[in-house]
């Protein structure tokens, strides 16, 4: 395993250790999905250079479009909340009430 790839590692880690630990705000877990978006996008940008395959680089740029997708959906979640809880805390959203 070369040193870019422990990286790789650490930072999805890390993030998903921040999704399960740090759950007070909708912002903060937002951040962290981000984070652990962004680090498989880059493990998967360097994986087709690293193998030389040319077949593998459309993969990057549909995780790119999904991500996109999730941090858009993600943000008009805040939004809402934010309008009709006041706050983006995460303990004031319960799907049992709705």
């Amino acid at each position: 395993m070369s040193l870019s790839h422990l990286f790789f590692y650490l930072a999805f880690i890390s993030s998903g250790l921040g999704l399960a630990f740090h759950r007070t705000h909708l912002v903060s877990a937002l951040l962290c999905l981000e984070s652990m978006m962004l680090s498989m996008y880059i493990a998967l940008s360097t994986w087709p250079i690293e193998n030389q395959a040319a077949s593998f680089t459309l993969i990057p740029v549909l995780m790119l479009s999904f991500s996109a997708c999730e941090a858009g959906t993600g943000l008009a979640i805040l939004v809402a909340s934010t309008r009709t809880h006041g706050s983006d805390h995460l303990h004031n959203l319960n799907l049992l009430q709705c």
